[in-house]
């Protein structure tokens, strides 16, 4: 059951014999890093971290930064010296076997659909308060601002339409052929970055900050209590959805001049800026608004995206409350005074989250490719539109997947749900790296983890504890997706795999040649965990 290893050997072989050519820098690479961190989780998701950390938000970046940290090392290895595309689900299978990367591949699929649909939800928001409101003077209803389904019971949405009308368009885009240049990343990224520099000098040397609005530090303690996703490990738990995307760099390897300098410093690197400037941001915004939870009559924070805590936020004593903004930063900078700066922000999360839209569903369709190729998954979800020559099957099934998600539910339990998938696939990875060291030790390695036997089970440690504080809700998702994934691989995938019919599919290294039929987007390297 466990034998089914795809031959390292002959990847190595392949990469070698037919590469991409290497043309990115170790700046590049921490462009492209902080380009796809920079998103969601830190325009949108600082509210939720307030609301089950307060100030302790700051300490939850600094946990799952340095969780990051420690993966992105293993990463480094991995991909450094098997610069194929692939990633998690490719390194799996060439050490692990064909049963672990099938859960690997599946719980990517699962991740990046429902990381589409929180990212969604993410742009609702800013469109909804900065566009409509600010500068159009319309009022969506809340009705059909927010999703019907929350945590013990109805939140009052309908439908968030926004969200859901974002997911489609995206996928229509992705349907009839889209493509996006490294220059409009780069642009991407500095627009994101502006508006978050803009945002820490505004509010850091505003009249407004105050050390007592960090008083108490941590209202609901470091740990919340198992299940409960609250206090600064939980916050942490959910704030990881603010790193995720800097194993994209990971994925440039192949692309990547000097891999062995390049691809740590620009996964390091790309990590330790989003964390000091997360921090930054965190503690802007409780130090000018203030970001004490909303609690229940028990003394702990209430769940965010639960009915109570839309009901709380809907009084008036919280309305100009942090913990209750669907937008959170624009919303700071607007409460003290800044509203010129804080809609500027607005318009830069309207304009820069879409991208990000885009390659995550992008990236599962990938995924889906990659699985199908090995025989593991119907070739029918690779069929290639005649005209538009794109992947128009799995794409109209994954946008909309994705656009139920971002309609339905609200965005801090769609992260939590996607943060479970990711933290299994970097387990992998660890697992991964661990093994080789021992199964193929002679295996040239241009950059090594220093002290791996220390790195690889802190890595696999740091991603079961933040796994464990997440709700319980998140954390039974998991398990639940991956027994509909082991009765998929049993019935079908098992009988049908390539490798177990002795056709040795090596991983596609060009993406212009066969079987790929989407090519991705020029410039850009593969998107996170191949965002394949």
């Amino acid at each position: 059951m466990f034998g089914r290893v795809k031959p390292l050997d002959e990847i190595l072989a392949t990469a070698e014999q037919k590469s991409l050519k290497r043309t990115l820098g170790w700046f590049q690479l921490m462009l492209f890093g902080i380009g796809c961190v920079i998103g969601t989780g830190i325009f949108v998701l600082t509210a939720v971290g307030a609301q089950k950390a307060g100030p302790g938000l700051m300490l939850a970046f600094a946990i799952a930064g340095a969780v990051c940290i420690v993966a992105a090392l293993c990463y480094a290895e991995i991909a450094a010296m098997i610069p194929v595309a692939g990633s998690a689900y490719t390194y799996s299978y060439a050490t692990i076997g064909e049963f672990f990367a099938w859960t690997v591949g599946w719980a990517l699929i699962m991740e990046y659909a429902i990381a589409a649909s929180a990212v969604s939800v993410g742009w609702s928001g800013y469109f909804s308060g900065t566009i409509l409101e600010q500068y159009l003077g319309i009022h969506l209803p809340a009705w059909l601002s927010g999703g019907p389904l929350a945590l013990g019971g109805i939140a009052g949405g309908f439908v968030n339409l926004p969200a859901f009308l974002i997911a489609l368009l995206v996928t229509g885009l992705l349907v009839v052929g889209t493509s996006e240049s490294a220059k409009v990343n780069a642009f991407l990224v500095l627009i994101k970055v502006t508006a978050l520099t803009a945002f820490v000098a505004l509010t850091l040397t505003s009249p407004d900050f105050s050390a007592d609005k960090f008083n108490p530090f941590l209202p609901a303690g470091v740990f919340g209590g198992f299940g409960t996703g609250v206090g600064a490990v939980g916050a942490a738990a959910t704030m990881f959805f603010a790193y995720v995307g800097f194993d994209a760099v990971s994925t440039a390897a192949e692309e990547t001049k000097d891999p062995q300098r390049n691809v740590p410093i620009g996964l390091v690197g790309s990590l330790l800026f989003c964390t000091v400037f997360y921090i930054l941001v965190a503690a802007g915004a409780i130090g000018t608004l203030g970001g004490q939870p909303i609690m229940s009559a028990a003394g702990t924070p209430l769940i965010t995206g639960s009915p109570e805590l839309a009901r709380q936020c809907a009084m008036p004593q919280y309305a100009d409350a942090l913990v209750c903004s669907k937008e959170a930063l624009a919303h700071v900078l607007r409460v003290i005074g800044f509203s010129g700066v804080g809609n500027l922000i607005g318009v830069a999360a309207f304009l820069a989250l879409p991208s990000v839209i885009l390659v995550l569903i992008f990236g599962q369709t990938r995924i889906f490719f990659v699985m199908s190729r090995d025989g593991l998954l119907p070739e029918v979800l690779s069929r290639v539109h005649p005209r538009f020559r794109t992947p128009h099957v799995v794409t109209m099934i994954t946008g909309g997947a994705v656009a139920l998600g971002a309609g339905f539910f609200p965005v801090g339990q769609l992260a939590d749900i996607s943060n479970a998938g990711t933290l299994y696939a970097f387990l992998m990875v660890a697992v991964a790296v661990l093994m080789l060291r021992v199964q193929s030790p002679a295996l040239n390695r241009s950059f090594r983890v220093p002290a791996v036997w220390v790195i690889g089970p802190l890595t696999i440690a740091g991603c079961v504890f933040l796994f464990l504080n997440l709700p319980a809700p998140a954390m039974l998702f998991l398990p639940g997706w991956s027994v509909i994934g082991l009765v998929v691989y049993f019935l079908y995938s098992r009988s049908r795999s390539h490798l177990a019919r002795g056709i040795v599919e090596l991983p596609e290294l060009d993406p212009e040649s066969p079987p790929m039929p989407a090519a991705p987007m020029p410039g850009v390297p593969v998107p996170p965990h191949d965002r394949d």
